[in-house]
């Protein structure tokens, strides 16, 4: 006789690859406003940005990829 096994299942697999997608989305958005910010010479602004991007987890790919 089998001992009973529990564990969780998860019931929407598809909201975690979703929520890394918005996550990226967001972090691209962030990236080129962080972009017309420097273009602009806008310190205070590009460091606001560099914030968040930091706080996002960064750029964890290679640009190209």
């Amino acid at each position: 006789m089998s001992s009973p096994t529990s564990y969780k299942v998860n019931k929407n697999p598809i909201k975690k690859k979703l929520s890394f997608f918005e996550g990226g989305h967001q972090l691209e958005k962030l990236e080129f406003a962080l972009a017309v910010a420097q273009t602009e010479g806008d310190e205070e602004k590009s460091l606001a940005l560099r914030k968040k991007i930091f706080e996002l987890g960064g750029n964890v790919e290679e640009p190209g990829t």
